[in-house]
């Protein structure tokens, strides 16, 4: 059973930086899409970034253009989110995500659907 556990979520001050990392669990099969999602409460889970980690490929919804960089290691199989000039409106819990459905270099999904394994989940609070 793929597993995927996230760490590196804190509170900062507007401005401020994060890291966000998933780990994906030894031997299991995370798929060549990889993404981070985002959730407030009372509100569905969107689509912040998103990875194809044979090519690098990358998208990135708007409001986090320019601010936020997914990367992927392929030796340790961990995700990360580098999360710079944090605004308040980014305050969420942020999730992981992987084994996606369709995927590929043309095709990064985007909808929580699209993806068949999920971490816990961690929080993210910017002050401001």
């Amino acid at each position: 059973q793929v597993q995927l556990v996230e760490s590196g979520g804190g509170s900062v001050q507007a401005g401020g930086s994060l890291r966000l990392s998933c780990a994906a669990s030894k031997y299991t099969n995370t798929g060549y899409c990889m993404a981070w999602f985002r959730q407030t409460p009372g509100k569905e889970r969107d689509g912040v970034a998103v990875i194809y980690t044979p090519r690098k490929s990358t998208y990135y919804t708007d409001s986090v253009k320019g601010r936020f960089t997914i990367s992927h290691d392929n030796a340790e199989n961990t995700l990360y989110l580098q999360m710079n000039d944090l605004k308040p409106e980014d305050t969420a819990v942020y999730y992981c995500a992987a084994d996606a459905v369709p995927c590929s270099s043309l095709i990064l999904p985007r909808r929580e659907s699209s993806y068949r394994t999920w971490g816990q989940g961690t929080q993210v609070t910017v002050s401001s």
